[in-house]
């Protein structure tokens, strides 16, 4: 027996149907427990019950290693089942499903692993099958060896276990810490899991999200009280220092204590409040900018402090520095984390909070006296609040107590300004390749013009499927991005085409969820954030004098208006002589260096296009017009209004709150602000010329380009 499998055991249950005991017939699969009372399973294990326990209305029999049998019920499964419908004969991944067992408080749990990177790594899975015959326990080793690019599968090698392992753990023998839960076996060899990281899908909705939080706040509870109570014998952490084998830096025993003191605050609401944490982090110890190699989802403090503690794969810089001790970088990364996470959640206010912010930030001064004198510091003025006095470390408030109130007004809000969110999302659409297909691409593009590929989809969807294609990437690169109220912009980076596209009216909520405009996150994305549209032909070739010189000018301000079309408002849309490509061209070149070109109208296709295509090679980097295509004759009200807008706004930034606000005013279809009504469909170009290159368009076929040669766009 390997020194995990006797832990282990103890902490896997048997799934079955009620009153089943130990029938083989009756035997659904394993799970284990995660925290007291609470299993986790597969979501295809429970289905075994049918609809009634799938959704949490019937029992199901939990048996533990002491063969006692307790009743469970389902609390959630992932993907959520269809409303109305049956189970899936192949349960789709994410393939996980919690179960709330009664009586069972007193149960072993096992080590949640908080690291986002979990593979090469040793693996050895356990669970119960009846495969061989009778129901018995079984167990197999192997390596887990990739995964996909959702993050929500595992793929092994190895010593797979048989059927009916499935919903049991796969455990890291390396670090002694369960990383996925075991779905299935494939040929030869070959396995498939779970990653424990595709939890965090919980946490795209607000009601899963304090779930979530719950779990993870009782999990880490447990185990600080575990290994109190029993110390290093057969506790996870005591498991965990063996297996480490040195001594120093951020040891097993200092992150369970540190994990449980995380798991008492206000938990982030997404992941962009922990990265953004994560990124000052990194960057301050590594002295060098930090540029991510890929982008993490933490939804708890305590992931954000497993994309730290791994700063060397797991060992601590011991390299000597001149006159002083060996520095090591986990441990001042994590603890440094710490301190801003307890400024972060003292800044919220929360009354909750008070009493373990304190206990936090008392073993925080404590812990820190062992770092360097850089990285001390930093930590106390984070504690105090910014003071020069109490950012000594040898002062420390009567009593050897800190006190955080001061932190709500110190060093963290001298430090962020008035705030910002992580990055903004980049979104690059690529101009017709493969028939009536648009490649498209989704980065974040973070602070110094960092840019971070998150997803792409090379070979493209028609226009009519764009926005849903684009729904759910998109808001997941928006939770990466947002920090606490401050919410990332959207660039769509557009081919001229797709101009008039409606973007600003798209949600991010599913076709036929619940229309709650009341809902924050179920608003149109315009009338959230700021949304901007720029242009991609411009941008495959360098940046122009006068497009930097129209964008320092729409910078500075102050801002007037330009007629797109200059028969326009006066005397329409129809006119018969429209003013030519030439002309406009001149016209604008004329202008002033911040005026902006509005129009009433659509700009994809017609004379708008000619116009605005005339406005862009003079440079200008800011425009505002009207995406609808109906018939209308506000014409003139709308120029007068857009004249009036872009006054007040005075410069190009001034733009985007009254932008949403009259988006908001002119939203309600049955009760529409009348004095907003000229703004419905609009639409903002802002185009700066100093963002990072685009990528380059994906190779076409041989051949003539859509629209070419006789080939239909």
């Amino acid at each position: 027996m390997s020194p995990h499998e006797a832990t282990v055991r103890r902490s896997v249950v048997r799934i079955s149907a009620p009153g089943a005991g130990r029938d083989d017939d009756r035997f659904w699969g394993s799970g284990f427990f995660v925290a007291p009372g609470w299993v986790l399973t597969c979501a295809h294990v429970v289905a075994n019950g049918g609809d009634g326990v799938l959704r949490g209305g019937a029992a199901l029999d939990v048996t533990d290693w002491r063969e006692r049998t307790l009743a469970g019920r389902v609390v959630l499964a992932l993907p959520p089942p269809r409303p109305g419908g049956a189970p899936p004969g192949r349960w789709p991944l994410p393939d996980l499903a919690l179960v709330e067992v009664e009586g069972a408080a007193d149960a072993e749990c096992l080590w949640l692993s908080d690291r986002s990177a979990v593979v090469p790594a040793p693996v050895a899975l356990y669970g119960w099958s009846r495969e061989f015959g009778e129901l018995g326990w079984r167990y197999g080793t192997g390596m887990a060896t990739g995964g996909d690019s959702s993050g929500s599968a595992m793929l092994m090698r190895g010593e797979i276990p048989v059927a009916g392992c499935s919903g049991g753990p796969v455990l890291d023998t390396g670090r002694g810490a369960v990383i996925g839960v075991s779905k299935g076996r494939g040929e030869g060899t070959a396995g498939l899991a779970v990653p424990v990281t595709a939890l965090r899908a919980l946490a795209n909705e607000r009601p899963g999200r304090e779930r979530l939080h719950a779990l993870v706040r009782a999990h880490d509870r447990y185990h600080l009280r575990h290994y109190r109570t029993i110390g290093s014998g057969r506790s996870w952490t005591g498991l965990q220092r063996q297996l480490r084998g040195t001594t120093g830096g951020f040891t097993p025993v200092l992150r369970t204590q540190l994990f449980a003191r995380l798991a008492e605050l206000t938990q982030p609401a997404g992941p962009g409040e922990v990265m953004s944490l994560v990124d000052e982090v990194k960057t301050r110890v590594l002295q060098d900018p930090y540029q991510p190699g890929v982008e993490h989802d933490p939804r708890t403090w305590r992931e954000g402090v497993g994309l730290l503690y791994d700063l060397r794969d797991g060992a601590a810089d011991r390299a000597e520095r001149p006159g002083g001790p060996p520095r090591d970088l986990e441990l001042e990364a994590v603890l440094l984390y710490a301190a801003r996470v307890a400024a972060a959640v003292s800044r919220l206010g929360h009354p909750a909070d008070e009493k373990p912010l304190g206990g936090l930030a008392d073993w925080l001064v404590i812990q820190a006296d062992e770092l360097q004198e850089a990285v001390r510091k930093d930590i106390h003025r984070l504690l105090h609040g910014g003071s020069e006095r109490s950012a000594e470390p040898g002062r420390r408030p009567p009593g050897d107590k800190v006190s955080l109130h001061k932190v709500r007004l110190g060093a963290v809000a001298s430090e962020r300004g008035t705030g910002r969110a992580r990055a903004d999302v980049l979104v690059e659409i690529d101009p017709l390749m493969y028939g009536d297909r648009y490649p498209w691409r989704i980065k974040l593009l973070g602070e110094n013009n960092r840019v971070t590929p998150l997803c792409d989809d090379a070979r493209g969807v028609p226009r009519a499927a764009l926005r849903e294609a684009l729904r759910e990437p998109l808001a997941e690169a928006l939770r990466q991005s947002d920090v606490g109220e401050h919410l990332a912009a959207l660039q769509l980076v557009l081919p001229r085409e797709l101009f008039d596209e409606p973007v600003a009216s798209w949600r991010l909520t599913p076709p036929g969820a619940a229309d709650d405009s009341l809902d924050p996150h179920a608003l149109p994305l315009g009338q959230r954030r700021v949304v901007v549209v720029r242009d991609r032909r411009r941008r495959d070739h360098p940046a122009f004098p006068e497009w930097h010189t129209r964008w320092r000018g729409a910078g500075r301000g102050p801002l007037t208006a330009v007629p797109l079309r200059r028969e326009v408002p006066v005397p329409g849309h129809g006119a018969r002589r429209p003013e030519s490509r030439a002309a406009a061209y001149a016209r604008f070149l004329e202008a002033d260096p911040s005026a902006v070109p509005v129009y009433c109208g659509p700009v994809a296709h017609g004379p708008g296009a000619t116009a605005l295509e005339a406005a862009l090679a003079a440079g200008h980097a800011v425009v505002i017009w009207r995406c609808c295509t109906g018939e209308h004759d506000d014409c003139e009200e709308f120029h007068e209004q857009a004249a009036r807008l872009v006054c007040e706004a005075t410069t190009a930034e001034g733009l985007h709150r009254r932008l949403r606000s009259l988006r908001i005013r002119c939203a309600d279809p049955d009760a529409p602000d009348e004095d907003a009504r000229w703004a419905r469909s609009i639409a903002l170009l802002m185009d700066a010329p100093e963002d990072p290159a685009l990528s380059p368009p994906p190779l076409a076929a041989p051949g003539p380009r859509p629209g070419e040669g006789g080939v239909p766009v």
